[in-house]
């Protein structure tokens, strides 16, 4: 049976970027599925984080940063403030799924946010990824400005609700829920192991 792993996320995470990371490793070789779900951290019209404000300095210093070093991944705390809504980045998610480039675009969004400071609640940041993956930008706006995903991403926030999803990464596999690990030999052994 092939591993199936639904992976509950935010673009906003830097937990999340760095669990991708360590995912992209552990993987190779093995035959799995992986789906991105996604979860607002704070979503709308809930007040999201400021970089200026004592909390993300904190959080990044003694946790986000060491972990990233550990795992030699650059990562900067974004100036963006506030940080934006995420809603827009996980329905263009779906776009990019339907089109074969889920994995690219995931990439990509994090990479804006996280490593080039871009702001992936503008529509046209957005755009600009998109069109770097090899999207269709003019369809790409369309569906986000239609909201052709809106009913989608609502039913997967219900679902991760259901589940009782309050923090990110959350990860599943084949349905049960994983212990999470950054560390790639051993999120290896718990894909093969399934």
């Amino acid at each position: 049976m092939k591993t199936h792993v639904e992976i509950y996320s935010d673009y906003v995470c830097p937990y999340c970027v760095l669990f991708e990371a360590v995912l992209d490793q552990a993987r190779r070789d093995i035959d799995i599925t992986v789906d991105w779900k996604p979860v607002e951290l704070r979503p709308y019209p809930n007040a999201t984080l400021r970089p200026e404000d004592d909390y993300l300095p904190d959080v990044w210093k003694r946790s986000v940063y060491p972990l990233a070093e550990a795992l030699n991944i650059a990562l900067k705390l974004p100036s963006i403030s506030p940080q934006p809504y995420s809603r827009l980045a996980h329905e263009g998610y779906r776009f990019a799924e339907i089109a074969g480039r889920a994995a690219e675009y995931n990439v990509a969004v994090f990479k804006a946010f996280f490593q080039e400071d871009r702001d992936i609640g503008d529509v046209d940041v957005l755009l600009s990824i998109a069109a770097s993956i090899g999207l269709d930008q003019n369809e790409f706006r369309t569906a986000l400005e239609s909201g052709q995903f809106t009913s989608a991403h609502n039913a997967s926030l219900a679902e991760a609700a259901e589940l009782g999803v309050h923090s990110v990464p959350s990860v599943y596999i084949n349905g049960q829920p994983l212990p999470l690990s950054y560390d790639a030999d051993t999120l290896r052994s718990l894909l093969v192991g399934n």
